[in-house]
């Protein structure tokens, strides 16, 4: 199995839990945020980690949400619905419980494209996501 490329098909990324898919996908987004801000120059561990949490965090990935939700498809949108209205156990203390659910949404969107090998759109929606206000 290669991890970095798991490839799944349509059948075995559905069978895993939106849960599953959104621990995956908060893997791949912040993996994703730490490069694309190492590839800017931020080179201090501090730096990098103060600006990591800022945009991975629930409130601003529930932004990045927004700002992604136009450009999916129909069967991406289905996939980030089913995340967005999974059944979570605790919210973290600075987010409300719609922003939770957003970010869970995106996390299982991103998830589920990395196991399906789709780096290319994984990369198109993270711009999607990350474009300056």
């Amino acid at each position: 199995m290669d991890y970095f490329n798991p490839n799944m098909n349509i059948t075995e990324a559905n069978a895993v839990s939106m849960l599953g898919l959104a621990h995956v996908g908060d893997g791949v987004y912040e993996l994703l945020t730490r490069t694309m801000l190492c590839s800017k120059g931020h080179t201090g561990v501090g730096d990098l980690h103060r600006r990591t949490v800022a945009i991975v965090n629930a409130p601003a990935q529930a932004k990045a949400a927004e700002r992604m939700l136009p450009i999916l498809t129909a069967e991406e949108m289905a996939v980030y619905k089913r995340g967005r209205n999974t059944k979570v156990n605790s919210i973290p203390q600075k987010a409300d419980i719609g922003q939770y659910h957003a970010a869970t949404g995106l996390e299982a969107l991103f998830g589920w494209l990395y196991l399906l090998g789709r780096t290319e759109r994984i990369n198109e929606l993270y711009a999607a996501c990350v474009e300056e206000d």
